[in-house]
């Protein structure tokens, strides 16, 4: 017997929101197949606000609130019957998060769950990343943010350690990071990569999404260390303004691709890595296949 079901996940991001709902698809003893239906992203750039005043100004404040409804109505007409919505980096450092939440929760009905790096990191680690790699290889995920960064170590198809850092794109676009979180990331890396014979990059974050559609590459095919070198570097050789006319780039994509770009190839150099993997995943789907497996388990017990 056939079942579909829709489910979605609102990332709330230090650079973007997203509302992602996907398609549940069950049949009997298969296992269940998920499908994206519909993605909306809305780049209201919390990080912004929060990583150098403290708080979310009341223009973004009003655009979260005006956002939240409109995914709420948007749940609505796709017949959505389960939801969660995680707010990460920016909305964790917020003086003013915890009364916005509250207005969004009386206007829009939507409940946020606020919820710290390693628990992002897990989430994250929910997606089915064994669709996607090689069971006897030794991974590092890399997932960037606006605000910080997940880092998970995978061996043989399991995840051994994984942590977050406060190194984001946003964060470095407005020169906050300090030397000292980059030290600390950098002997991370090669601490825990220096027992393994060879080390593979998988990257997510929509910054990575979009340099590996612009390579052309079939799915599943890495991108290399040079690539990706050579493409930081053209980056770098365009103003702000030449990345959105000439590359091609959207406004909110032009400036934090550079600084995303640096993630990646610094984790590429401390771990030895020579390729990058883009399984085109992230927090949203993982949000997704956390409330199913929960669902799953709770009628099962």
């Amino acid at each position: 017997m056939l079942k579909i079901q829709k489910y979605a996940a609102i990332d709330i991001g230090s650079n973007a929101v997203r509302l992602l709902i996907s398609n549940i698809i069950e049949e009997d003893d298969k296992p269940a197949v998920f499908k994206k239906n519909s993605l909306v992203r809305v780049p209201i750039r919390l990080g912004a606000d929060v990583f150098i005043n403290g708080e979310i100004s009341e223009y973004n404040q009003q655009r979260m609130v005006d956002t939240m409804m409109a995914f709420s109505l948007l749940m609505k007409s796709h017949g959505v019957v389960r939801y969660k919505a995680c707010a990460t980096s920016a909305m964790r450092e917020a003086n003013n998060s915890i009364p916005l939440t509250k207005t969004i929760v009386d206007t829009s009905g939507i409940n946020i769950d606020i919820i710290d790096g390693e628990e992002e990191a897990a989430i994250i680690a929910e997606t089915d990343l064994n669709t996607f790699i090689d069971p006897n290889r030794t991974y590092l995920y890399v997932d960037v943010g606006g605000g910080s960064t997940e880092f998970s170590i995978i061996h043989n198809g399991n995840k051994v350690n994984s942590k977050s850092f406060r190194i984001g794109t946003v964060r470095l676009l407005n020169d906050i990071v300090k030397n000292e979180t980059w030290k600390e990331l950098e002997t991370w890396i090669k601490k825990n990569t220096k027992d393994y014979y060879k080390i593979e990059l998988i990257g997510s974050g929509g910054n990575i999404n979009k340099i590996f559609k612009i390579s052309g590459k079939d799915l599943g095919k890495p991108l290399t260390y040079f690539y990706l070198s050579n493409y930081y570097k053209t980056l770098q050789s365009y103003t702000y303004e030449e990345r959105i006319t000439q590359l091609d780039l959207n406004q909110d994509r032009a400036d934090v691709i550079i600084p995303a770009t640096r993630i990646y190839l610094s984790a590429m150099k401390w771990s030895g890595a020579k390729d990058i993997y883009v399984p085109k995943i992230g927090l949203s789907d993982g949000i997704i296949k956390s409330i199913y497996y929960e669902t799953v388990s709770s009628v099962t017990v």
